[in-house]
């Protein structure tokens, strides 16, 4: 067999049929090293690695190669290598060749590629991503490289960088308007849990019910919710909330509880409504609790009615404090009695005044304005809610559930 021969059915027959390395015309091999890499060839072809690999150390250990044979020799070892599953000497002969002139910058970034998903096929996964930061760093951000840099990180239970990778990813992806992949959301959630970050899961839920919108991910992210540590006891009525308005409440337990924190939070209008909304469900005034809870709803009605008369005298009063708090239950009765504009108003006279937790009161501030029919500019308030108490997290789930649908092109 000619040298021409035997480079052309080298690279018809290796692993990863590459580009052919640019031509000199001295670029011949000689006859010891043709000999071999045609064995190595032959072998290759049956399978039979170790006599392959044989063959092309036989070729390598031939005295005066030139460079012409070292390069077709070591391309020789990268195709048996990677048949083999040799995963460390497939990417030894890689580095080789890529490190070679002869080697166009075509082929070189399909090394780099193959090297990595070579070690990610073999589990290998810190081989893995070494080699994906590399071909980022020498190629450039690729769709199929970014997956692959997430999964090698989460299959490792490297789960802050896995985070950390996701969180880019993902930043990119809804900054050009693209959605982001239901599997990318699923893996950042699943790591976030992992590592007991509410916030950072929650967020990745909020996501999967943006683009995904499956009622599991409502009911996995009100999950996070109820279950997050840093919820206060003053927020547990908001919670009740967004859970009610996502279909999550069926208890008469919730029912009744969400009933009594807002009577005590001074907030009876709001009381009944959510009591009435038990009713309406048929989750009250059924069986052998009905008449308790028909005189819950009596002692509200009588709550209501008070509040109603005594508004006048609690705004006075309110307006005099040196807070804004009062101030701000005062404007969210209003609100709750028909009366939005006044109440608004005076809630932002609240915050402005100064309240003992600016985002809880933003929050209230977004809701009295859902309440109000003002959909827009409930969430533009909303959306600027901060805190890492959970103000933050239920206000994103109201503005999801305020908002349409993002428009993102589907990858």
């Amino acid at each position: 067999m000619s040298s021409h021969l035997l480079r052309i059915s080298l690279f018809a027959t290796a692993a990863f049929a590459f580009a052919q390395p640019m031509a000199h015309a001295e670029d011949t091999l000689k006859l010891e090293v043709g000999k071999a890499l045609q064995q190595a060839q032959s072998a290759l072809a049956a399978h039979n690695y170790t006599k392959a690999m044989a063959a092309v150390d036989e070729a390598d250990a031939v005295k005066g190669k030139t460079d012409y044979d070292s390069y077709t020799v070591t391309q020789m070892r990268a195709a048996v290598a990677t048949q083999a599953g040799d995963v460390s000497a497939a990417s030894a002969a890689y580095d080789k060749l890529i490190a070679s002139p002869r080697t166009p910058k075509a082929t070189k970034q399909q090394m780099l590629m193959s090297e990595a998903t070579m070690a990610y096929t073999a589990k290998d996964y810190p081989r893995a991503v070494k080699a994906i930061e590399r071909y980022q760093h020498e190629v450039g951000p690729n769709p199929t490289m970014d997956t692959l840099l997430a999964q090698s990180y989460y299959l490792q239970k490297d789960y802050p960088n896995t985070i950390r990778v996701l969180k880019a990813q993902i930043a990119a992806e809804v900054k050009a308007k693209k959605a982001p992949t239901e599997a990318q959301l699923q893996m950042l959630a699943a790591s976030a849990t992992a590592q007991k970050d509410s916030t950072a899961s929650t967020h990745a839920y909020v996501m999967l019910a943006t683009y995904y919108p499956k009622k599991e991910y409502w009911d996995l992210l009100l999950h996070e919710l109820i279950v997050n540590a840093k919820i206060p006891p003053t927020l547990q009525l908001d919670v009740y909330r967004i859970r009610l308005a996502a279909g999550n409440v069926s208890q008469v337990r919730d029912f009744m509880d969400m009933t009594e924190i807002a009577v005590q939070t001074g907030l009876p209008q709001l009381a009944l409504d959510l009591m009435n909304k038990g009713y309406e469900a048929k989750v009250l005034g059924q069986g052998a609790e009905a008449p308790r809870q028909a005189r819950l709803k009596a002692l509200v009605e009588k709550a209501v009615a008070d509040k109603k008369a005594s508004i006048a005298a609690d705004e006075a009063k309110a307006l005099q404090a040196k807070t804004g708090d009062d101030l701000l239950n005062v404007g969210y009765n209003y609100v709750m009695f028909g009366q939005a504009d006044k109440g608004l108003d005076l809630m932002q006279k609240a915050i402005a005044k100064g309240v003992n937790d600016p985002n809880l009161a933003s929050l209230h501030y977004g809701l009295a304005q859902m309440q109000a029919g003002k959909k827009a500019d409930a969430i533009t308030t909303l959306k600027a809610v901060e805190g890492d108490n959970g103000t933050h997290d239920i206000a994103q789930l109201w503005v999801l559930k305020l908002s349409p649908a993002p428009v993102a092109t589907k990858k």
